[in-house]
């Protein structure tokens, strides 16, 4: 605030004074601004700088471009689904509001669409408790065994008597099984009855349900134009067998009960080794040497219907209602030795 101009040199610390901010010889001194630096903190460096927006796309870049091919599929698809279902929509609608027949004949088709489809409903949950049925009654049978317990066993026979019980081909033998079943008192004897009378005789219709979609699928496999037609029809047939052997054992599942029962059976494969199993059997059986003489179909066909044979065994497995006792095991190896022995000849 003075005109004197401080000597050069480091000078003392002022003393504070008092002075009013509307001075006009209040003079307000500045820092003098910074130097830039050569490379701002936080920049990249040029090497690492990005390229100019003039420059050709990188690697990365021509990776990440849009697919207009996928958009347009989409867009065309979500497109001519909306349509179909709005024109769906408005045929039902415009049928329902009308009062002559047509409105009365489009009521009773929802009627009739809409009934089907709660006994589908009905027939799937069905499906699965009548395969939980099956699972609980093997797990109460394997404990009761383990326990001595004859309470239980005889309640368990009851339960397996009413699965089969009604069916004309078993009648003479639940007959005869509710004859014997009061001479019965041994912790153990009644179950081994039950499997060696009753169980052996479902076994043996399991058994012929196996060897029948085993030879169908070797010879369609040896016979098959193309390995899509073979692949699809492994697949349907696979399936078939394990919903015929779940009915034959009491389950009857539906269409995704099935698919359900075919999960369990391919976890049940890959646990136990059964694809493996059944190229040892191959090689067993019909030998090393036939096995090159015969043609690559043959040769297919007969690894295909040993894997239906595998599939089949393994189903049985999961969905017989009492373990193995007295009863002999259906057996992949008995139905593998027949389809090698018939296949050849057949195709």
């Amino acid at each position: 605030m003075s005109d004197q101009t401080p000597p050069p040199g480091p000078q003392p610390p002022r003393k504070p004074r008092v002075f009013k901010l509307d001075d006009p010889d209040l003079e307000i001194s500045t820092p003098p601004p910074e130097a830039p630096s050569a490379e701002p903190r936080g920049a990249e460096p040029a090497s690492q700088a990005a390229p100019p927006a003039w420059g050709w796309p990188t690697g990365i870049d021509s990776e990440k471009g849009i697919r207009w091919g996928s958009i347009l599929l989409g867009a065309l698809t979500a497109a001519t689904t909306f349509a179909l279902s709005l024109w769906f929509y408005r045929l039902v609608s415009v049928g329902l509001w009308q009062d002559d027949w047509i409105g009365w004949t489009m009521r009773i088709l929802v009627g009739i669409a809409a009934f089907a489809a709660v006994m589908l409903i009905l027939k799937e949950l069905v499906g699965f408790f009548r395969l939980g049925r099956l699972k609980d009654i093997r797990a109460d049978a394997a404990k009761a065994i383990a326990d001595r317990d004859i309470k239980t066993e005889r309640h368990i026979v009851e339960r397996v008597r009413d699965l089969y019980g009604r069916r004309p081909e078993l009648a003479w033998i639940d007959a005869r099984l509710k004859d014997h079943m009061r001479d019965v008192h041994d912790p153990g004897a009644l179950l081994t009855l039950v499997d060696r009378d009753l169980m052996a005789e479902i076994d043996g219709s399991a058994r012929r349900l196996i060897t029948v979609s085993a030879r169908r699928v070797a010879t369609v496999t040896a016979l098959s134009p193309t390995t899509l037609i073979s692949v699809g029809f492994v697949a349907i047939e696979n399936l078939r067998l394990m919903r015929k052997l779940a009915t034959l054992y009491g389950g009857r599942p539906g269409f995704f009960a099935s698919l359900k029962l075919a999960r369990a059976v391919v976890m049940h494969l890959v646990a136990t080794g059964g694809i493996a199993l059944t190229d040892d059997l191959l090689g067993q059986f019909i030998g090393q040497d036939v096995l090159r003489r015969l043609s690559a179909r043959l040769g297919e066909g007969v690894f295909n219907g040993a894997l239906t044979a595998r599939v089949g065994v393994a189903a049985i497995d999961l969905i017989r209602p009492l373990p193995v006792i007295a009863a002999r095991p259906v057996r992949v190896r008995d139905i593998v030795a027949e389809i090698a022995s018939r296949t050849p000849s057949k195709a």
